[in-house]
């Protein structure tokens, strides 16, 4: 999509935002339904602006959740390489250029994982508070 099919020029205003033509649909029951238009009458919406809302809204939440995601395994990555620095630099130990290249590697292949495990492990103490 080009440029010019985005906006188009209005004379008393700088641009007239693109059409909607695209129709996004799904079944659900009637009392489904009704609770749903309830809900979007309730926010001040009619159920197709509430609905265009709702699904434009999970669509960011989803990107950011990603974000997300990867700053939070890129902290469990901190967390690890200061976790296996910091003991044995405070004891007074050395440690090679070697052994700190070992334990960034190390880092890197595990924090993923580790990040996930964090994760489930707060997630099966949440459901079992809840």
């Amino acid at each position: 999509m080009d440029a010019q099919n985005v906006t188009k020029p209005i004379a008393n205003r700088s641009v007239r935002p693109l059409a909607k033509t695209r129709i996004v649909s799904a079944r659900v029951t009637e009392t489904e339904y009704i609770a749903l238009e309830n809900h979007a009458w309730t926010m001040g919406k009619t159920m197709g602006d509430w609905t265009r809302q709702s699904l434009l809204h999970e669509l960011e939440a989803g990107s950011r959740r990603r974000l997300e995601q990867h700053i939070f395994t890129e902290l469990v990555g901190i967390q690890l390489l200061l976790m296996n620095t910091l003991g044995p630099l405070l004891r007074g130990e050395r440690m090679s250029a070697e052994q700190l290249d070992g334990l960034l590697r190390q880092v890197q292949l595990t924090k993923a994982r580790k990040a996930q495990e964090l994760l489930s492990k707060r997630t099966n103490t949440e459901e079992k508070q809840s």
